[in-house]
């Protein structure tokens, strides 16, 4: 997973329910230094919660993304940010930064 050019990470899920799944790799997914280089936002909902998990993200483009994590999957996340952020890595090339 590309994650030069992500600015922001925000999830709220329910760390005890299965359809958190995908917030939950997709955060094990961020490098080690991602707390220095992005903001990242974790609301962990109550066990007993019924409220759904969901992950928004932007990008230095200003672009933002949110996704319902209960109908997407974890492949069909990541693709998506790959896709974008391949999309930018070109644009910075171009610009020959």
């Amino acid at each position: 997973m590309i994650t030069k050019f992500l600015t922001g990470v925000s999830t709220k899920f329910n760390p005890f329910s299965p359809r958190a799944k995908v917030c939950r790799i997709f955060l094990a997914q961020m490098p080690p230094d991602a707390r220095r280089t992005m903001q990242v936002k974790t609301k962990l909902l109550p066990r007993t919660s019924e409220e759904g998990s969901s992950l928004a993200l932007k990008f230095s483009d200003g672009k933002e993304m949110a996704f319902d994590t209960e109908k997407w999957g974890i492949k069909d996340v990541m693709e998506e940010v790959d896709r974008h952020s391949r999309g930018l890595q070109r644009k910075q090339d171009l610009k020959g930064n």
